[in-house]
């Protein structure tokens, strides 16, 4: 099931004008952002035109068409800019860019004041389409633009009902009813041009479900194609296909074929051939993929996408090629694929390695982050997690979870200090035959079961965040733990700590913890 979401920007160009001002004003204006109501205006045959206005100016009356002069009887006030459309294409297609990185591949900008967004297959991502449309509706309007949006089964419903329908939420056409929310929408809402509303209007229709049940000879014969065309559009009769924006800096490599394709093995054959074209492209770059776009365009005007990811820049074709081949799966072609597309979405710099030559010559290596790009694009990165480091003194602090293909910053893992591969989630009391202050245990009782120890090396003393409350220092500012190694007669290996120095009971409470196993 399609589901497309429309955004609409009722006062872009004015919302846009006051963040550019607000960050570097135009030459000769003062550096603070007008408060009162602004407008912008384009020249018409002598006269100035008032092209958008701001909610402000809404609410006196100033509508888009009016002269400026009359715009200025009606607010005095009034802020005039002139119009800059190409300024405003601009900033609408950087806005779409940032969309497409992280709600969907299928994005496009709907002109003079929307955006489009195909979320087929993406809700998941963010846990449920509420969730997806509540982050985008958030976002948005943090940088300072009034926002509205919907989404439904086709892009003439979203459009519609994110221009008519005012909620200071996402509305959610739920799948398959779409036709119903159009039918009490007013006629303008099927996007048709102001005569044929007009027309329309003096024939007695106002809302789309009395053209739903009205005769459409003599209303094509009268208003042309047009008409029917947006109406099927907007219930689902006819394909309204959204052809993508590509960031133009990204590389990128496409395929059209004479006669369209459809079975599996055709879309692996032109997968290769892309990603050949795309590692070349990578090699002269210097640098490596981090996420690719793979569209299928198909006859009847449609796009699907099928995306990847990599935990480490790569421009490994065989491992590319069968990360994307693995998901052809989920296309489907309809009566066909036309053309196919891939894109690189996220690359980063990535310096030759020696192991490239070798291989080549079939002595690759184990390659963890091969398995885990493979693991993470099954079964979805939220899925797939790795451990990264933490800035904490506290071993049970100093680990947390991060995406498996998310970029990894932050302090690095201290060598220098050993850790056991497996660590408690908490550590668990033990009972512990040990000389104070500083020798090792000499044997140990966890979980019932006795342990004779061989042989340990410690102490390795931390000290508590004393800033923290609650854990094993509890509320104690000079709480220490003296860690040891140990190795039992039946060859285990342990870490164990004691709360405490060992001398003064103001360090801690002189109890014993097991904390981890080394493999």
């Amino acid at each position: 099931m399609r589901r497309v979401v429309s955004v609409y920007l009722p006062h872009w160009s004015t919302d846009r004008l006051r963040r550019a001002t607000a960050k570097s004003p135009p030459e000769g204006r003062c550096s603070t952002t007008p408060d009162g109501p602004l407008v912008t205006a384009i020249p018409d045959h002598g006269r100035r035109i008032v092209a958008a206005v701001d909610a402000a100016a809404r609410a006196l009356g100033v509508m888009p068409g009016m002269t400026v002069t009359k715009a200025r009887m009606l607010a005095p006030e009034l802020e005039v800019i002139d119009a800059l459309p190409d300024a405003d294409m601009d900033g609408l297609r950087r806005l779409a860019l940032w969309a497409g990185q992280r709600y969907s591949p299928i994005v496009a900008p709907d002109a003079p004041d929307g955006l489009w967004i195909d979320i087929t297959g993406c809700a998941s991502l963010f846990g449920s389409e509420t969730a997806l449309l509540k982050d985008l509706h958030r976002r948005i309007a943090a940088f300072g633009v009034a926002v509205h949006i919907a989404v439904a089964d086709t892009a003439g419903c979203a459009h519609a009902v994110a221009r008519h329908v005012r909620d200071g939420r996402p509305v959610v056409i739920e799948p398959g009813q779409h036709r119903r929310a159009m039918e009490l929408l007013p006629i303008p809402a099927l996007r048709l041009e102001a005569e044929i509303v007009e027309g329309l209007r003096k024939l007695g229709f106002e809302r789309v479900e009395q053209l739903l049940g009205a005769p459409r000879a003599p209303l094509a014969k009268r208003f042309g194609r047009s008409l029917h065309r947006r109406l099927d559009q907007a219930i689902g009769q006819v394909a309204e296909p959204i052809e993508p924006i590509f960031p133009e800096q990204m590389p990128r490599a496409r395929r059209g074929f004479m006669e369209p394709i459809a079975s599996p093995e055709a879309f692996a054959q032109v997968i290769g051939d892309l990603v050949a074209d795309i590692v070349e492209q990578l090699v002269r770059a210097g640098r490596g993929g981090r996420r690719l776009d793979c569209y299928f365009h198909r006859v009847d005007g449609h796009c699907q996408v099928i995306r990847i990811g990599t935990a480490t820049p790569s421009r490994d074709a065989g491992h590319l090629a069968k990360l994307l081949c693995a998901k052809i799966e989920t296309v489907e072609p309809g009566l066909g694929i036309e053309a196919m597309t891939l894109l690189v979405s996220l690359m980063e710099a990535a310096a030759p390695r020696q192991g490239e030559s070798l291989e080549q010559l079939g002595r690759r290596g184990p390659d963890l982050a091969a398995l885990v790009d493979t693991l993470a694009n099954r079964f979805g990165s939220r899925n797939l997690h790795r451990m990264a480091p933490c800035p904490s003194g506290m071993p049970e602090r100093s680990a947390t979870g991060a995406p498996a293909l998310g970029e990894a910053r932050g302090m690095g893992w201290d060598d220098d200090l050993p850790r056991p591969a497996r660590m408690l989630a908490k550590p668990e009391p033990i009972e512990v035959i040990a000389l104070l202050p500083d020798d090792a245990p000499r044997m140990f009782i966890w979980r019932g079961k006795r342990y004779r120890v061989t042989q340990g090396d410690g102490p390795e003393r931390l000290h508590g965040e004393w800033w923290r409350d609650g854990g094993i220092e509890g509320r104690q500012p000079l709480s220490v733990r003296d860690y040891y190694q140990v190795e039992t007669v039946s060859g285990g290996r342990y870490w164990l700590f004691r709360a405490g120095d060992g001398e003064s009971a103001a360090t801690g409470p002189m109890r014993w913890f097991i904390h981890g196993a080394f493999a």
